[in-house]
């Protein structure tokens, strides 16, 4: 990578370290944080191809309670920046690059929990600023545990970066042939988990339906993805627009909607 690339690549690090608490423009989920490591690099189409796979593990990703997530940010970053230096762009490659974000993302809770440990300590001290008074103090101990965020994500990003590229690629061409193909299954298997748990949280009956729809729409081999999302979102509109109308249709017995989702009512009608 060039020296510009390398900076951007650690601004993007950076960044992505931030969003990972302030979650305001999403620079670290994967879709945004390893597409634009592509693009940086000069290789866009593989970073969002595998943006997009990470994306659909990420989705199944969240905190619970007092049980933390894998590190999204750290699995994003890490992993793209393994598949530029390895040099490989094919399925292969970005199946590999996927494969070692899990254990990336593993990792990076450690580092979540050093940072959240010293944030401990920063909260106590602005706790004591705060009952003497002195903002500046506050406000400074606000932006220092900032800072410590985004170097959890730009220093391993930075390490990674001085691994010589050819280093990197000796260790991946040196895997054989049963572990590079293990790897890319199971990185589809996490691909499908990740899914199977979104759709397990929001699957009710009112939500089956369109899902068998998409289904069976995602078989047909002459639509593109954009002709799939424009379906998706006109059957959003078009359930948005009918949940609205909730209460003012008329059932089969002739009385109102109760639920104020019609299309509830009438699979409850059957």
């Amino acid at each position: 990578m060039s020296t510009i690339a390398i900076i951007l690549v650690v601004i993007i690090a950076f960044f992505a370290g931030l969003e990972g608490i302030l979650d305001q423009f999403q620079i670290h989920q994967p879709l945004v944080s390893a597409t634009l490591i592509g693009l940086v690099t000069g290789h866009l189409t593989a970073g969002i191809i595998l943006g997009g796979t990470l994306q659909m593990i990420a989705l199944g990703w969240a905190n619970i309670g007092a049980a933390v997530a894998p590190d999204v940010a750290l699995a994003s970053v890490a992993s793209s920046i393994i598949m530029v230096k390895g040099g490989d762009f094919s399925g292969t490659g970005i199946s590999v690059a996927v494969a070692t974000a899990i254990p990336l993302a593993v990792a990076g809770l450690f580092l979540t929990m050093v940072v959240r440990t010293i944030a401990v300590g920063l909260t106590h001290g602005a706790d004591a600023a705060a009952k003497e008074g002195k903002f500046r103090t506050i406000e400074t101990l606000h932006l220092f545990g900032l800072l410590l965020q985004g170097l959890r994500i730009a220093i391993p990003a930075a390490i990674l970066i001085a691994v010589p590229a050819a280093a990197v690629k000796s260790a991946l061409t040196s895997m054989p042939e049963w572990l590079t193909g293990g790897m890319a299954i199971g990185g589809g298997m996490v691909v499908a988990v990740g899914y199977a748990l979104v759709i397990n949280m929001m699957a009710t009956r009112e939500v089956w339906p369109f899902f068998a729809i998409g289904f069976a729409l995602a078989a047909v081999s002459q639509l593109t993805l954009i002709a799939l999302g424009a379906i998706g979102v006109a059957i959003a509109l078009i359930y948005i627009n009918l949940s609205k109308m909730g209460g003012n249709g008329g059932g089969s017995n002739g009385g109102g909607s109760n639920g104020g989702d019609p299309v509830g009512d009438i699979l409850n009608e059957y």
